[in-house]
């Protein structure tokens, strides 16, 4: 029998070796149920895949853009339910990309922008439509070039009949390329030097913002061959400029230019477009009207953030966010959301907000929803008669910057 010695002391290795030994016996036999039958294969289902179809929409489905700072490739675009809290689904909108949508709902647009390797290799920029309730893209065609810059909402825009996407560029210089819905091309690139962005007017036609004040008007024929006019300066850039997010309705060709110190221009476009007298945010309100650069230390309640303001247009209602603070703190949040009247240039009423916007949108129906976002990334949602929270949608993005209601 073999033995080890240790310490003087003599221990058989038997008992170990026969242990092991019926260890390994136990393992080596079979499962078997207590029947004796073998059980059956599961029989896997095929996994088959499949597109859902979402109900038409109403006016409570919105777009909401997240440009996702952090990874920025990796934007998107979110289609929400304002009445249920849900997300419906999502679609790609990569790298600066933007969003608008066809005014009868037929269809919405996204323009991006991706490298072949990634970070690098040919560039493609594209222009994407998509089926509002597949989700599927319905045209996907590469556009000469497009303006890589933070997302603003008047970097695209879509006419009022939804014939004509307008695209802006700065490639090689400024311009506007013109994308013909019925023929799904590019049918035109129209310069528009010291000018940028796009405010839609019409079927045919678009203004931009010029760096001297003024306005750039085109106007297409039916061949899409434009005609370009200007206004005279309305404002002086590096003393009050004019924000590029200023809320539009391509409808009507209404824009309302607001100030960085809390002017608004009311502004009808078209060929000639006309620009009405500038009246204060504040004044409005009651308050001393703002301060511009001239005095650029003086607090007072400003306006400020990025989609900083929303118009209803059934009702001529403007919603923008205010903060207090000195001149240039356009880019700040919002902590309070006031709602003027336009047409008699009145406060209707100022909302204390639970937490800073940089975001405010508004849905144009009659029980219309307010929306404001925060830097959890959470939408909150208002009822748009009264103010009142209606929900909050937790968690929906990272970098929430602008919405597209039904009908704007």
């Amino acid at each position: 029998m073999p033995s080890e010695r240790r310490y003087g002391a003599i221990r058989p290795l038997a008992a170990p070796l026969t242990v092991a030994a019926l260890l390994g016996a136990a393992i080596l036999q079979p499962l078997v149920p207590p029947s004796g039958a073998r059980a059956a294969e599961p029989i896997l289902q095929t996994e088959e895949s499949d597109i859902v179809t979402l109900p038409p929409g109403g006016p409570h489905r919105v777009l909401v853009q997240d440009g996702v700072y952090r990874h920025s490739k990796d934007g998107r675009v979110y289609v929400v339910d304002l009445d249920s809290g849900k997300l419906l689904g999502m679609v790609q909108a990569a790298y600066n990309a933007n969003v608008a949508a066809d005014p009868a709902g037929r269809t919405f647009y996204v323009a991006e922008t991706a490298w072949e390797r990634g970070n690098r290799g040919r560039r493609h920029d594209m222009l994407v439509a998509y089926n509002p309730l597949t989700l599927e893209p319905t045209l996907d065609i590469d556009l000469p070039s497009r303006a890589l810059i933070t997302p603003k909402k008047a970097d695209m825009a879509v006419s009022a009949d939804g014939h004509y996407v307008y695209v802006y560029d700065t490639s090689p210089t400024n311009s506007v390329h013109v994308f013909d819905a019925a023929r799904k091309d590019v049918v035109r690139t129209v310069d528009v030097p010291g000018c940028a962005l796009v405010y839609p007017w019409g079927g045919a036609g678009f203004s931009s913002i010029c760096g001297d004040g003024s306005l750039a008007n085109v106007a297409l024929d039916k061949t899409a061959t434009p005609s370009l006019t200007h206004t005279a300066p309305f404002f002086v850039p590096d003393r009050d400029p004019v924000f590029e997010h200023s809320p539009q309705v391509a409808a009507s060709g209404h824009v309302w230019f607001i100030s960085y110190s809390g002017l608004v221009y009311d502004t009808t476009l078209g060929p000639q477009s006309k620009i009405g007298a500038p009246w204060s945010i504040q004044a409005a309100a009651g308050l001393k009207p703002a301060s511009d650069a001239r005095a650029p230390f003086a607090v007072t309640w400003r306006p400020g953030g990025w989609q900083l303001a929303a118009v209803r247009a059934r009702d001529s209602h403007l919603f923008i966010l205010m903060h207090r603070g000195p001149f240039w703190t356009h880019k700040d949040a919002g902590t309070e959301l006031w709602e003027l009247d336009l047409k008699t240039r009145k406060l209707v009423r100022r909302i204390h907000l639970a937490a800073p916007s940089m975001m405010v949108g508004v849905t144009q129906d009659a029980a219309s929803r307010i929306m404001l976002t925060d830097e959890a990334g959470d939408l909150t949602v208002l009822d748009g008669a009264t103010g009142a929270p209606v929900r909050t949608i937790r968690n929906l993005g990272e970098a929430l910057i602008f919405t597209v209601a039904p009908g704007e």
